[in-house]
């Protein structure tokens, strides 16, 4: 009986050490990811936004830019992008990411746009494959909320850890407010950013 115990013990020693070597060693919050930040921004407030998360966390910074970029004009460009929400098209991206399959933890930031993901990272979305990956999402807005924003990205990413968002207030093109990043409004989003990358647990 004491032998059986002993080959027992052995055995389970054994089992234990060799999980601890083949078990995964990267994840979020080790340190040890590989972090890629994307970001569409129009007035500049989610750029700012996507700058201040790179401060914090490091990693690649990207600007989602479009081939045939969007009008100046506000009301023409919301125009377009009812249309595009409405038929289902997909704005080509100038951007190019040749090394994606690279990443652990893929940021993904943008405007709330006629409360939907704005069509250029609905491209971005499925023109790479995040499988695997944990996809973050952050947001800005002109008051109204995130709407459909981060529901979508989960939609597109059924084979990706999509974690909590982020969103905050920003400013309002279409009363002429552009960006709001700065000063106290900066300084309140940068206490923001870090108390929910720490609740995330991308931040210690």
């Amino acid at each position: 009986m004491k032998l059986l115990t002993i080959v027992f013990a052995f055995i389970s020693i054994c089992c234990s050490s060799q999980n601890s070597e083949t078990e995964p060693k990267r994840g979020v919050g080790t340190g040890s990811e590989k972090v890629l930040i994307v970001y569409l921004s129009r007035t500049n407030n989610t750029k700012a936004i996507a700058e201040i998360i790179h401060e914090n966390v490091g990693g690649d910074l990207v600007a989602v830019e479009l081939v045939n970029p969007y009008p100046e004009d506000y009301k023409t460009t919301v125009a377009q992008v009812a249309k595009e929400n409405d038929t289902g098209l997909l704005p080509p991206l100038k951007t190019k990411i040749d090394n994606i399959r690279d990443y652990d933890v893929v940021f993904v930031g943008f405007p709330t746009w006629g409360m939907q993901l704005p069509p250029p990272m609905k491209s971005f979305l499925k023109q790479y494959d995040l499988k695997g990956k944990t996809v973050v999402p952050f947001n800005t807005n002109g008051g109204y909320g995130i709407g459909s924003t981060f529901s979508t990205v989960k939609e597109l990413c059924p084979n990706s850890t999509v974690v909590e968002g982020f969103s905050i207030k920003g400013g309002v093109e279409r009363d002429g407010i552009l960006f709001v990043m700065e000063g106290e409004k900066e300084k309140e989003a940068r206490l923001a950013i870090q108390q929910w990358l720490r609740k995330i647990n991308i931040l210690k």
